[in-house]
């Protein structure tokens, strides 16, 4: 009788030990495909920045510097936007992180300032260093033009040297984390779907999961509108399907 008990303590304990080893990964998984504090707060000062939100950005920045964001890859989130939401609200972000650093500098808060962008020794025209990058963003050769850019020649020129060889190129942030600061912009921006859409598969094709893009909208919800989100949960949604078609 007393070995019996012994037995059925013993798998009662075994039991125990595999559901909580099962819940541990179970929990890692989720964990490890979850966004970052850093990452989220990329998305919620570039949302803010995008939409004009200074006390709201000021807000985020403090808690993205908390979170150990270096000053270095907050600049260059407001840098990053600047070729989706224009100069004048780039500027006012740099301006509130000029402010918050201040702020911080005077309650004796040293923030981490990071590697500064290094310099591009790639002797090839930005042209093609451009056309270069876009490629691998999208993950296939480039066969043809759109009709805007091929009635707007100039378009094409700004979109391939400045956009992806002069903004993309710098090595502050990675592909994937510029990538996130594009469609947090896109789709704070509003009315944008067929940028949004464009832009969601680049993300994917960067490394972004489809837990971490849906994690992504939600984050939206405390920094945009209402009628934004839906329409960015709509179209990943859109996304998301015709990729596993």
């Amino acid at each position: 009788m007393r070995l019996k008990n012994i037995f059925r303590t013993a798998n009662i304990f075994v039991g125990l030990v595999l559901f909580i080893s099962c819940q541990s990964i179970a929990q890692q998984a989720t964990s490890d495909n979850a966004l970052s504090n850093q990452e989220k707060s990329m998305i919620k000062i570039a949302s803010h920045t995008a939409q004009g939100n200074l006390s709201q950005l000021k807000d985020v920045l403090h808690e993205g510097l908390d979170h150990k964001l270096t000053v270095n890859e907050a600049k260059e989130v407001l840098v990053h936007l600047y070729a989706y939401a224009g100069f004048p609200r780039s500027i006012r972000g740099l301006q509130t992180l000029l402010v918050v650093l201040e702020e911080r500098t005077a309650k004796g808060i040293e923030d981490e300032w990071g590697p500064e962008a290094t310099t591009i020794d790639d002797s090839r025209s930005k042209y093609e260093r451009g056309k270069t990058i876009l490629e691998e963003l999208v993950g296939r050769p480039l066969d043809g033009k759109p009709e805007y850019q091929k009635f707007s020649p100039e378009m094409d020129r700004f979109l391939k040297e400045h956009l992806f060889a002069d903004i993309f190129e710098r090595d502050v942030l990675t592909y994937k984390q510029r990538e996130l600061v594009t469609i947090s912009v896109i789709a704070s921006l509003g009315s944008l779907e067929p940028m949004l859409r464009s832009h969601l598969n680049l993300s994917l094709n960067v490394g972004w999961q489809a837990e971490q893009l849906k994690e992504f909208t939600e984050t939206l919800v405390i920094t945009t509108t209402e009628d934004n989100v839906f329409a960015t949960k709509t179209v990943l949604t859109e996304v998301l399907k015709r990729r596993t078609e």
